[in-house]
This record gives C-alpha cells, sequence and structure tokens, in this order.
C-alpha cells in the first residue's frame, strides 16, 4: 500500500509544474506565460524531494536504506520524466490558451 502511495504522489508531483504559472505555485513570474526551463527546474527539485521522502519511508518502515548505484537514479529520473508527460501534453500539445 505505501508504494502505491508513493508512486501516486511521485505522478502527482511529476505534473504539477504544469499547471501553473507561478514558481513553485508560490513566486508570480514577470512574463504571462511560464517558460520551459523553470517547468524543467521544479520538475528536477519536485524529483528530489519525493526522492527524499521515498528515502523517509525506505527509513521508517525497513529501517535501514539500501544503497543505490547511479544506474538506479537514472532509472528512477526517467520514470519521473515519464509520469510528467500527461502534464506536458496538456500545457503545450493540447491545451489552447
Amino acid at each position: 500500500m505505501t508504494i502505491t502511495i508513493l508512486l501516486l504522489l511521485a505522478l502527482l508531483a511529476a505534473n504539477l509544474p504544469w499547471f501553473s504559472e507561478r514558481l513553485f505555485y508560490l513566486l508570480p513570474l514577470k512574463s504571462p506565460r511560464k517558460a520551459l526551463g523553470w517547468c524543467l527546474l521544479e520538475l528536477v527539485l519536485l524529483y528530489f524531494i519525493i526522492g527524499a521522502v521515498a528515502i523517509a519511508v525506505e527509513q521508517s518502515s525497513v529501517g535501514q536504506v539500501a544503497k543505490q548505484g547511479w544506474e538506479f537514479y537514472a532509472i528512477t529520473f526517467s520514470l519521473f520524466v515519464v509520469f510528467a508527460f500527461p502534464g506536458f501534453v496538456y500545457r503545450y500539445l493540447w491545451h489552447k490558451p
């Protein structure tokens, strides 16, 4: 059950940058539309935040955190980018402002 909640949280977090014109939903930007670079920056930062939540969940449920190599992080970041695809499609390919 915990893994399902964590995956749903990652799916939600990966799509957050695409649905707001504010930076991190807090800071208004000078331009009327948020640039792709800001969305990608938010995506990377949200990846690290979800990773920290996952490490905390692993620490609390198992009692220790397993060591991972760079391959694990490359795969999880790729999965996070795939999770962000619906929001990207909505913002740039489907949604007409």
